[in-house]
Parts: structure tokens; sequence; C-alpha cells
């Protein structure tokens, strides 16, 4: 077994005892991997392949995690609420804080208040405030840091992981309130909206990161249960507050990264009847927002339609996925109606082929990274070869990128 080919050469030194690893664990450990939206079998899947040296793509793959999560490591950055200039209403910088993306000043009022919707067109000063934008990166890095830890098990990448999610989430200085009392306010009206709960719609990753470190040393138990702590708190907040059950009711994508976000946190937490009640709020909204043929109409109706249709069937596919959890396919689920997932993939390909020209308002450059996912996603539960060819031929960078070849 050729495993050195995997990585850079600076990281060479460590397979030995990552060979040792494959040996005597990976049938065991590995395979009862119980993450949360990562498919834990696919990445034991993958990590059986790079092993036995039968995909040179999984290699390429793992070589470019490891430059990713080594920059992560040697930059050394680590993230905080603490770190915003501004300081909520509450008067505690520990509360996270946002404004509207969409919402600018009223050129015809002196101090520009109240702010005016302008819908797809982000305010620069949104990025003032660097709560939302350091939230994203401890997404991001820990994911990162926890898959390279997953398949090399070198420690380095597990410490650092395990820092970035300590400082964000645990540590008594840094860390951010279970709330998110201020997110996405609007200058003039409100201090915080329930459409605020948008911006945490990838904690998911945070989740999983921490079960992939839990044989790490630098993640222990004790972190382990101060982290669901934090999210039984959060969720709670989104259950009780006013405005997590005014997001509980929004009727398009953040209705269904609400139950994303519900559903991760209460698998988390084994509370499996709050996720069974959840699947059946996720089956009401597939009757409420979408159409026979596959279609998105409130997603539609956006001037980055493009975007948010792909963002929320990238919702309900996660939520299907998070089903599994409870033996429940939501992968197959159809309406009285006739509506169901994968009629939502099969609507978006004839924009995909060129056999159709996308009409409807899209006033920014149409990317396809989330569409991509989607695709080879569907690809698997369908069993159709035909949704990842076209993935690769619509955006061949993502489809090659180590996560789509990692976790995929």
């Amino acid at each position: 077994m050729n495993i050195e080919n995997i990585v850079a050469s600076k990281v060479s030194k460590h397979w030995g005892f990552v060979i040792f690893f494959f040996v005597s664990s990976l049938v065991n450990a590995q395979n009862s991997l119980k993450t949360i939206v990562l498919n834990g079998e696919l990445l034991a899947k993958n990590l059986k392949i790079i092993t036995n040296n039968t995909d040179p793509s999984k290699k390429i793959a793992l070589k470019s995690l490891l430059k990713s999560a080594d920059k992560i490591v040697i930059e050394g950055s680590l993230y905080s609420v603490m770190h915003k200039k501004q300081t909520p209403p509450s008067g505690d910088k520990h509360d996270y804080m946002s404004i509207g993306p969409y919402w600018w000043p009223d050129p015809s009022k002196p101090n520009g208040l109240p702010y005016i919707r302008r819908d797809g067109e982000r305010n620069p000063e949104y990025y003032l405030i660097t709560d939302s934008d350091e939230m994203d990166k401890v997404e991001d890095e820990a994911e990162i840091l926890a898959l390279a830890y997953y398949f090399t098990k070198d420690e380095r990448y597990a410490e650092f992981a395990s820092k970035i999610i300590k400082t964000w989430f645990l540590d008594k200085e840094t860390r951010q309130n279970p709330n998110l009392n201020f997110g996405q306010g609007i200058p003039g009206i409100n201090s915080g909206r329930g459409i605020g709960l948008i911006e945490t719609r990838g904690l998911n990753k945070v989740i999983d990161a921490a079960i992939l470190l839990q044989n790490s040393k630098s993640w222990s138990e004790e972190n382990h249960e101060d982290l669901k702590k934090w999210f039984s708190d959060f969720l709670t907040w989104m259950i009780e507050s006013p405005l997590g059950i005014d997001e509980a009711d929004e009727h398009n994508n953040h209705g269904t990264h609400y139950d994303t976000q519900i559903l991760s946190y209460a698998l988390f937490l084994g509370k499996m009847d709050l996720a069974k009640s959840q699947i059946d709020t996720t089956k009401k909204r597939m009757l409420s927002q979408l159409k026979p043929d596959g279609s998105q109409p409130f997603e539609l109706e956006r001037t980055t339609s493009w975007g948010y249709v792909n963002m929320n069937l990238m919702g309900f596919f996660h939520n299907a996925r998070l089903a599994e959890h409870l033996n429940i396919d939501l992968w197959n689920y159809q309406t009285a109606d006739g509506k169901n997932l994968q009629k939502c993939v099969d609507w978006m390909l004839p924009y995909l082929k060129k056999e159709k020209t996308w009409d409807y308002k899209q006033i920014k450059k149409i990317e396809y990274k989330e569409t991509v996912n989607i695709l080879k996603i569907a690809a698997k539960i369908y069993v159709n070869s035909a949704y990842d060819k076209l993935a690769k031929e619509v955006d061949e960078p993502t489809y090659n990128s180590f996560l789509g070849q990692l976790t995929f």
C-alpha cells in the first residue's frame, strides 16, 4: 500500500500510525460513526478506498483537504462574538448580532431611517458586524479540520478544531450566548428578527465536527457534553422564544432550514420524539412549498431565484438525511397531491442541460456549487448516474473538490 502518495511530503511522517489505525480499527470504529448530516457510511467507504489505493481521485482530494487544513492550523485564527466592535442592545457582546443583509438606508430620509428593503442586494454595512462572517468560518474550518483528523488521525488537526469550537461555544471569555435575539435587525425598525436564524443553518457542521473528534485526546467527553448543553439551550430558545416561534412559521427556505436546525440539534441531544415531530412539520412544508411539477414558487419569486431554489432544496435534502436516523424515508415520501423531492431535482434538469432558459428573476450570476451537491446526493439516493454525470458537467471544480470527493 503506497499510502505516502496521498499526502504532501511534509505530513508523510505521520502515516505509520495511520496505517496501523486503518488495519486495526477500520471495520469496527469507522463503520459505526454516527454523524448527523455528514454520512458516516460514505466517509468510511472513502477511507477504505484511500486505504486500498483503488481510486486516485480520492488521494488527490485528501491531499487538497490536508493542504487546506494545514493552512488553517498555520494561520492559527480563532473566532469569537467578542471581536465585533458593536455592542448589542442587551449590552452583552456575547450575544450574536447582525443586520438584515438586504436592507439599506432610505435616501429620502435625512438619517436614512428606517431602512428599506432591496431584495438580493447586500448592503456592505452587513459585513461591518463580524459575527456572521466569523461564525461561517467556525463552521467551515471546524469541518475541514475534523475531516482531516478523521482521514489521518493526525492530532494537530483535532487540537486546532477543538480550539475553534471551544472558543466560539464553550470558553467563558469568548463564547456566544445560546440565543439569536439580535440576528438580522433592521435599523430604525427592530433590533432582531426570527429570520436571523437562517444565519445559523450551518451549525450542523460543528456538531458533525465534534462527533468526528470524539476519539481525539484534544476533545474530551466533558467538552462534548458542554457542547451538548450549549445546543440544548439554543434549541430551547428556538422553540420557546418569540423570535424562534416566528421563524418556525416561515413558509419558504427559512421554515425549511428551521426544521433542519431543530432536527440536527434534537438528534444530537437524543430528543427523538421532538425530531419525529419535526419530520411531520417538514412533510407539511413539502405540501405547502412545492408544486406537483417540482417547482418552488416561494423561491422563484426572489430576485436571486436560482440560488434560493437550490438553497431550499438542499434544506429538504438535509432533512431527508436527518430523517434516516429515525428510519423515516423522506427521499421517496410523496404528498397526497403528488409532490416529492426527486421531482424538484428533475424540474431543474432542463435548465442545467440548456434546454430551457432561466427566465425567472436573477440579478446575480448563477452559480452551481450547491447544485452539484444536490445532483451528487440524488445520484446515490435515486440510483441514477445521469445526475452524477450532469453534476460534473455543470461545475467540474466543485465536483472534484475535496468535499465533493470525500463526503459524497
